[in-house]
């Protein structure tokens, strides 16, 4: 059986288009065990000072409390880990991805867990599995100069070692509403037919 990782990072509970977009992709994925972590419900915290020190203590050398103040990060990272296909809810605010997301990328990309440095450089440690970003914008075109969402998200998921990505796109939902959610259905059906 194969493992999903759904990840929702709107701040909108309701009627949120990367809600539903992560949703249906899913469901396109009939017989997947499902993991679910809303960033929403449960917010990952920012990284602190303390977190820092505790990151790079070596594991055996931590205290109980940099255990402690590590374990959701640790967290963050078996779900990846145990994830085959990870389908990630992108909503773009301001260009970007929401701070909420972000915080969850400070989480896991952690150097000898989710990456190493080499002498040929950074590798990622996370290889084998896809990704899907649910994006949805009001005017920011998916892949164009000013979308710093996708393109970091895409940047960052390389970094840790995955490399397959692909963008659903509900873009520039200010434009036109209804054909961006039709081309997003499209996109979410040839996955169902690539499955």
């Amino acid at each position: 059986m194969t493992t999903l990782l759904r990840i929702d990072s709107s701040a909108r509970t309701q009627g949120s288009v990367t809600r539903d977009l992560t949703a249906r992709i899913a469901k396109a994925h009939d017989g997947a065990q499902v993991i679910h972590r809303d960033l929403a419900e449960t917010p990952v915290p920012q990284i602190t000072e303390n977190w820092v020190t505790a990151n790079f203590t070596p594991a055996d050398d931590r205290t109980d409390a940099q255990v402690e103040i590590l374990a959701l990060s640790d967290d963050l990272l078996a779900e990846l880990e145990a994830a085959d296909t990870i389908v990630i809810g992108l909503p773009v605010y301001n260009f970007a991805p929401p701070a909420a997301l972000k915080a969850w990328v400070d989480n896991v990309a952690r150097v000898g867990r989710s990456f190493r440095y080499t002498a040929e450089g950074p590798e990622g440690l996370l290889t084998g599995k896809r990704a899907i970003l649910a994006m949805a914008s009001g005017g920011t075109a998916e892949g164009s100069e000013i979308d710093f969402a996708s393109t970091y998200m895409r940047h960052i998921l390389g970094f840790i070692g995955i490399t397959d990505v692909t963008v659903v796109a509900a873009d520039q939902m200010a434009l036109d509403a209804d054909a961006s959610l039709e081309k997003a259905s499209k996109q979410i059906e040839s996955l169902q037919a690539a499955a």
